[in-house]
């Protein structure tokens, strides 16, 4: 009977952390730009997800999304900011050990200058 209960406790406790694997991720907008689009995509596919803002405006200087039911994965992460510039950020790995990530101007910026060389 001992082992039986010990066997149920290492299943509840290894589904625990099949659930961590979908945590919340926090992203924070310090950049000085609002964001109005937001876009995932796994590193590993073509296609991008839906707008992750909808209707709503990651807002500059603070702006808080809460995003839930995100599997861990590295993601490549499509921004348009106000002045509908669009900016891709490759290999972002979001809920991988943390669930707060930070875009900043140097994110921004660093798309602005790849895409001025285009």
């Amino acid at each position: 009977m001992k082992r039986l209960s010990i066997l149920a406790m290492v299943a509840v406790l290894a589904s625990g952390n099949l659930l961590a694997s979908d945590a919340a991720v926090k992203i924070v907008n310090q950049s000085d730009w609002d964001i109005h689009e937001l876009y995932l995509s796994s590193v590993d596919e073509d296609d991008w997800g839906p707008d992750q803002l909808g209707d709503d405006i990651l807002e500059a200087n603070g702006g808080r999304l809460t995003l839930h039911s995100i599997p861990c994965d590295k993601y490549d992460v499509n921004l348009v900011d106000e002045d509908q510039d669009e900016c891709t950020l490759q290999g972002v790995a979001l809920c991988g050990g943390k669930d707060t990530w930070v875009i900043d101007n140097s994110d921004l910026l660093t798309c602005q200058a790849l895409t001025e060389d285009d």
